[in-house]
């Protein structure tokens, strides 16, 4: 500001680069207070208008993340050039404002390499893969020019298809030279669960061009694939080699282990990270915590966290996700969340997200609510997609479908995961129908659909008795989406198969699939032979899943039960015998309710709580007070009719 002052008496008469130079240095600082004059301070002088000047104006509010002073600095500006628009657009991709950087880029007259490449990465980050591939597709047939930068967006957009074809253009084009594709391509092949091909491209990368990007990508794609020892012996040779070991090896390295569950494994490593004094680095103090935490071992994760002195939000974020991954530790959860704030650090849209999915684990939609409002209230540097796609998970949970509903419609933008999270609440509440709408309209809007949405648009299937549709779902996702599907696929599969009463071919999958079905399958498969009356398989399943837990009780009720219905009584009294002489012992149902932010749990016929009376008795009053309402509605029904 001093510096602004001493030359403000000069300004009328300044030329043009006494402000460039002035300006570009308010810019360099993030110099808002000083920029902020020197606009004034030009208005007022003699210095004709300039474009170049207010492009860096534009500039200068998009680095201080101010969107819509940039936005009314673009739209004052007389006759805006490429640079003016991909300024603004810049801005609106690093704030993930897509569906503004998508309009701002549709009025750019004559778009250049720097404004495709903008929107490339938005679309990249957004998970816009259709929208992606048809940009760069509309850039080969207008004949526009293309960089590294441009095919490995491309490249990293894909989730399953099309990186063959990417692959092959990036070779034909001359392109493959530039280390950042090759890189991009090691994680999409890895991604979509081509090991090997990603193994031959990092192979094929000189040892001279790889950079540790390199490195990362290929001891990240092998923890994917549960490949920890290559994920080590490669961390190692990366180091025989001379290349610098950066802590973003290190949590590349962790992901490895964290992706295997690999608990043993990771504490090995953890000790190595000790001895190289590198363990309350923040990135790999965010590593470990995940780890730990998602191999279910929270007081380890807990410890790594409070060893690091100034944790930084991402470790605070990944605390924060590790609680709520385990249902007993979710309140600690929102503690964390809570400790968070008290230390001064603002939560961003993952801090919502993890905290809302430990809300949804507590089925508090009291809590939830408040974070809905405390997420409103809240200026995210991104946008609110992944929130709202916590909330509609959330909501679903709590049994709100209907306010899941309205913030999945009222959402300006979508992405995958906000699909399979409607698709999920759907089939959950037994929509099933609205489910297979929505997953039709997903995949015509050009949002991919993973695997995750194939589990629940199969069981959608199940529910609704639609065989015939769920096999061609469950076909299509090799042929038409690249997907390979899993364990999970193949159970709903059984599911959908064996409701049906299709117990042929439900027995010729389990035969042939390449998964044991697990007590998940197996169940599947004895409730729907119990529905059918299909004895003989149904005895099968239940001895496969007598032989997984010998005292699961819910096995023998079901088996007796089907025995009972086809009037088989011998068997029946049998199977009970071997049930009381294993001791299994069926557990009760529970209830729960929400009273003062506290979620109380209630056990069927369990009177051991000390204040069981006065329990029972609110509760008898809070159902009278329901039966009252509902005679009264029908009271008042009668008389309208009368």
């Amino acid at each position: 500001m001093s510096l602004l002052s001493s030359r403000s008496s000069t300004f009328t008469r300044s030329p043009l680069f006494r402000f460039r130079d002035l300006l570009k240095s308010c810019i360099a600082d993030n110099d808002l207070a000083g920029g902020s004059c020197l606009q004034a301070l030009y208005i007022k002088s003699a210095v004709p208008p300039s474009t170049y000047l207010a492009n860096h104006f534009v500039l200068l509010y998009s680095r201080c993340r101010l969107l819509d002073l940039a936005r009314q600095t673009f739209d004052d500006i007389p006759f805006p050039n490429v640079f003016s628009y991909n300024a603004l657009l810049a801005a609106y991709v690093h704030e993930s404002q897509t569906h503004l950087a998508v309009s701002l880029f549709a009025d750019i007259p004559d778009p250049d390499l720097v404004s495709f490449n903008t929107l490339l990465s938005a679309y990249s980050a957004a998970g816009r893969t259709t929208d992606a591939v048809g940009l760069f597709s509309r850039m080969r047939r207008h004949g526009s020019d293309m960089d590294g930068f441009t095919i490995s967006s491309v490249v990293s957009s894909l989730v399953n298809s099309g990186i063959n074809q990417l692959h092959a253009v990036a070779i034909t084009t001359g392109h493959l030279s530039y280390v950042s594709i090759n890189n991009a391509l090691v994680s999409s092949y890895s991604r979509a669960g081509f090991l090997n091909e990603a193994e031959q491209v990092f192979d094929e990368i000189p040892m001279n061009a790889r950079d540790e990007i390199s490195w990362n990508c290929m001891i990240v794609a092998h923890g994917q694939h549960r490949e920890g020892l290559k994920a080590l012996t490669l961390f190692q040779d990366m180091i025989r080699r001379g290349f610098n070991v950066d802590m973003y090896t290190l949590a590349s390295v962790l992901t490895a282990f964290t992706a295997l569950r690999d608990f043993h494994g990771g504490a090995q490593f953890h000790a190595f990270l000790i001895k190289s004094a590198c363990q309350k680095n923040l990135h790999v103090g965010s590593g470990l915590v995940d780890l730990y935490s998602k191999c279910s071992k929270i007081l380890d994760a807990k410890m790594v966290f409070e060893e690091v002195e100034y944790p930084d939000l991402v470790l605070w974020n990944t605390m924060i996700s590790g609680f709520s991954l385990i249902d007993e530790c979710s309140e600690e959860g929102l503690q964390c969340f809570r400790g968070m704030q008290r230390a001064g650090f603002r939560p961003d849209d993952c801090s919502f997200a993890c905290v809302i999915s430990a809300c949804s684990n507590l089925s508090s939609p009291l809590q939830g609510q408040q974070l809905h409002s405390l997420a409103l209230k809240t200026e995210f540097p991104r946008n609110l997609v992944s929130v709202h796609n916590a909330l509609i998970a959330m909501y679903s949970k709590c049994g709100n479908l209907k306010d899941a509903h309205k913030l999945f419609v009222r959402m300006p933008e979508r992405n995958p995961v906000s699909y399979n999270s409607m698709i999920a609440a759907y089939e959950q509440h037994g929509h099933g129908v609205d489910a297979l709408e929505l997953f039709r309209e997903m995949v015509f809007s050009g949002n991919e659909p993973t695997s995750i949405t194939f589990i629940s648009v199969l069981s959608a299937c199940a529910h609704t008795g639609r065989v015939d549709e769920g096999q061609r779902y469950f076909d299509s996702m090799e042929t038409e989406h690249g997907i390979k599907p899993g364990k999970e696929h193949y159970l709903c599969m059984i599911n959908l198969l064996s409701r049906a009463g299709r117990f042929a071919e439900v027995e010729k999958m389990i035969k042939t699939m390449p998964f044991d079905p697990g007590p998940v399958g197996w169940a599947a498969l004895l409730g729907a032979c119990r529905t059918h009356g299909y004895i003989q398989l149904g005895t099968w399943a239940a001895e496969k899943l007598l032989e997984l837990d010998p005292s699961n009780a819910t096995v023998y009720v079901m088996l007796s039960n089907m025995y009972a219905s086809s009037g088989r009584w011998e068997e029946m009294a049998k199977s009970r015998r071997l049930m009381r002489d294993r001791g299994a012992k069926k557990k009760p149902g529970c209830s729960w309710i929400e009273v003062g932010k506290k979620t109380h749990v209630f056990v069927s016929d369990d009177v051991s709580h000390p204040r069981i009376k006065e329990i029972l008795c609110v509760l008898g009053g809070d159902l009278r007070e329901d039966e009252e309402r509902r005679l009264c509605a029908g009271c008042e029904v009668v008389a309208g009719k009368g």
